[in-house]
């Protein structure tokens, strides 16, 4: 908006040259969203607590020591979105449609995660809404910003599928892109949802994944540097960057309230809009398939509980001793923090993999 606002008048006043760049406004997004969850916090923190009373329910069958979280307060997602959704708004081109999009998606899995908390919070149980409703929202959203996303694209990029560490690669998969894009984008929703289950577990990777997009975004969106790098050039997808720079901010922020012990939990308000962003943004920059790379942690988790379900269904056996894989390290007696801070270790080795895609082609 500033960037809208301010930039026509260089003639006149030539420090507002600065908002052209797209560098200088991800910083502002970056301090704006970060600020904005260090000084609300609290008292957002406080008004959850009155609203909610008992707090998150805590699965009867989970490890024993989380049953002292009793009483946290969950919905802590909500401060991301607003934290994310302000500082986007201020410091990007309001004029980009990629950016709309994204939103779109951000806000969308937001409210999709809003409504199974509340419902969780009403029932005091840990189910909440249903998963074939949950899917079928999320499925929509996702088709919606999709579509637009192709009309915008236009180029002839829209249905084509970037393949790392290949130069100009590219696979044509015609009508079969949308739903496949589509699955991006809900699969990384519940990814990062299943992820979500230690305090601060999830935020961290998703701060990292927001930063390595953030320079795919930039560099997506600049012709020469794609050229350079052989990697897909998509016009506008700069402006990305900014909403990853209020993504990191955002999460940095949160994460100062829900590191161990944590005050507050983001809830499915929260982790089903960060996966839902991190997957729509790979959409955007083609980088759908790096998005597994750099989202290594995610994938890991998630494989975890099919392998757990399927081996179960089939032989009556675990492989974990209980599912997503950071609860079966608690259960074999790592601290939460020692399992928090060692697959934070592993989701930037992830990153630096993922990273290396631009290069090693």
């Amino acid at each position: 908006m500033l960037y809208n606002i301010l930039y026509p008048m260089v003639e006149e006043y030539q420090i507002f040259n600065l908002f052209q760049y797209i560098t200088f406004r991800t910083g502002g997004a970056i301090l704006t969203a970060l600020l904005i969850s260090l000084i609300i916090g609290p008292a957002f923190i406080r008004w959850l607590k009155s609203k909610q009373g008992s707090g998150q329910p805590i699965r009867s069958d989970g490890p024993e020591t989380h049953f002292k979280k009793q009483g946290t307060p969950t919905m802590g997602g909500l401060l991301i979105l607003f934290s994310v959704t302000v500082s986007t708004l201020i410091w990007v081109d309001i004029t980009s449609v990629y950016m709309w999009m994204t939103l779109l998606v951000f806000l969308g899995f937001g409210l999709i995660g809003f409504i199974d908390d509340y419902k969780k919070l009403t029932s005091n149980s840990p189910d909440g809404l249903s998963g074939k409703k949950r899917l079928f929202l999320e499925f929509l959203i996702a088709g919606i910003a999709i579509y637009f996303i192709g009309c915008e694209m236009g180029d002839g990029l829209e249905n084509w599928l970037s393949l790392p560490f290949l130069k100009n690669t590219l696979i044509n998969l015609s009508y079969f892109f949308i739903p496949f894009a589509i699955l991006v984008v809900v699969g990384c929703a519940n990814a990062v949802n299943i992820t979500d289950g230690l305090d601060g577990l999830a935020i961290m990777p998703v701060v990292i994944a927001a930063f390595c997009f953030g320079i795919i975004a930039y560099l997506v969106g600049h012709s020469e540097f794609a050229e350079y790098l052989y990697i897909p050039s998509v016009s506008g997808a700069g402006e990305i960057t900014v909403f990853c720079g209020a993504l990191i901010g955002a999460g940095l922020g949160f994460l100062w309230f829900n590191a161990s012990p944590a005050q507050v939990f983001m809830g499915d308000t929260g982790s089903l809009s960060l996966g839902g962003a991190l997957g729509i943004i790979s959409v955007i920059t083609k980088h759908e398939l790096v998005l597994g790379i750099i989202g290594g942690l995610f994938v890991i988790e998630t494989l975890s509980v099919i392998l757990q379900v399927g081996s179960y269904k089939l032989t009556k056996k675990r492989i974990f001793l209980m599912a997503p894989i950071h609860h079966h390290f608690e259960k074999k007696g790592w601290a939460e923090t020692t399992v928090v801070i060692r697959f934070w270790i592993i989701a930037f080795v992830f990153a630096l993999i993922g990273l290396s895609t631009l290069k090693l082609r």
